[in-house]
């Protein structure tokens, strides 16, 4: 990756919730204002109605009924519209200012008749990009309210189990649904890491190349970089996932509590996988540092060799240079080809030695 591309990656909008009034919804995030997203999917275990629609208020009509409704929200920066519909839902002002707080950390809020979700939802890309993505669930007797920060997600499976009736998706509440959403993500938890294995193994490949890239140690560090952000995102998780599945709440079944217990034991293991690959990283800056070193270190003996290979013989040719008249050796006949002969032996001898010492 190039320096300017890089610095294009890396340029970030700021925005800051100081000094705000609490339960203020003030969105917090980079995308950009487009027109807001809603996916609405009702059913129940005959039947399934999906409806797509710019307009929040057209979920309002799913409300008290005897089916499962989920509704996906994308684009938090329409925070008037999300206000429309927690105030329909009856949603706490705080939870909505959480829902737009892209940086809020995952967490897990119960309220009387709801409970409140956050967690990051983390995929590639078309591009291949790393993508870091806020979501809030909120899940009630008879809903399941998703907001997305931008298009795309990790569901499209859990839409076909749902439309296509495959497992209990359809014959179960919204306790099932927030755990099969929650699943959803995590099992996307595990192609990350594994997407991330292969990039350390390409990095360990080329830092013994003969000539290893000049911005490996870049590749590294947005490696680096990567890896603490799905920690930051994961770590928080299992508390969430931990207090979901010890929780009393109304909303939960008793034969959900299983499922979450195995999606414990899943986050557990990306979590111990995440650690050694944090490791791993720190570990390729250190080979990194230690290559260059021994490149360095190659060069110099190399030129300390021939530093040493020739201070004899510039001793020897210096001797002979200065112009003194007594100089005994100056009245021999062949002295000028005995001083070349005694130099050829030098460097022989100082060949045959450095390879005696297996310095070369």
């Amino acid at each position: 990756m190039s320096r300017k591309k890089r610095q294009k990656k890396d340029k970030r909008v700021k925005y800051t919730s100081v000094n705000q009034v609490p339960g203020q919804v003030t969105y917090v995030g980079s995308k950009e204002s487009v027109a807001p997203s809603v996916e609405i999917i009702n059913y129940n275990k005959e039947k399934v109605t999906r409806e797509d629609s710019n307009d929040v208020q057209n979920a309002f009509n799913f409300n008290g009924t005897d089916d499962i409704t989920w509704i996906n929200i994308n684009g938090l920066n329409h925070t008037k519209e999300i206000e429309k519909l927690g105030k329909h839902y009856k949603l706490h002002q705080l939870i909505i200012e959480d829902i737009v707080n892209t940086q809020q950390r995952p967490k897990i809020d119960d309220y009387e008749g709801y409970i409140f979700v956050v967690l990051k939802m983390l995929y590639h890309d078309a591009q291949n990009e790393f993508i870091n993505e806020h979501l809030s669930i909120v899940i009630g007797e008879d809903y399941v309210l998703t907001f997305q920060e931008a298009d795309g997600d990790v569901f499209n499976g859990l839409r076909e189990r749902i439309e296509n009736a495959n497992g209990r998706i359809r014959n179960s509440g919204t306790d099932y649904l927030l755990y099969a959403l929650i699943d959803a993500v995590v099992d996307n938890y595990f192609i990350i890491i594994d997407t991330m294995s292969d990039k350390i193994e390409a990095l360990e490949d080329s830092l013994f190349l003969e000539n290893p890239e000049e911005d490996l140690s870049h590749d590294i560090q947005d490696l680096k970089r990567e890896v603490l952000k799905i920690r930051k995102a994961i770590y928080p998780l299992r508390e969430v996932i931990n207090r979901l599945e010890k929780s009393e709440h109304q909303l939960i079944d008793e034969k959900t509590h299983s499922y979450l217990r195995d999606l414990q034991d899943h986050i557990t293991q990306i979590s111990e996988n995440i650690e050694v690959y944090r490791e791993m990283i720190w570990g390729l800056m250190d080979m990194y540092m230690t290559t260059i070193s021994n490149k360095m270190n190659e060069v110099m003996k190399v030129l300390t060799i021939m530093a040493s290979i020739f201070i004899p013989l510039t001793f020897m040719a210096g001797i002979y240079g200065m112009n003194f008249e007594y100089i005994p050796e100056l009245q021999f006949k062949y002295g000028y080809f005995y001083l070349w002969g005694a130099m050829i032996v030098v460097f022989f001898l100082m060949i045959w030695y450095f390879k005696r010492k297996k310095w070369l």
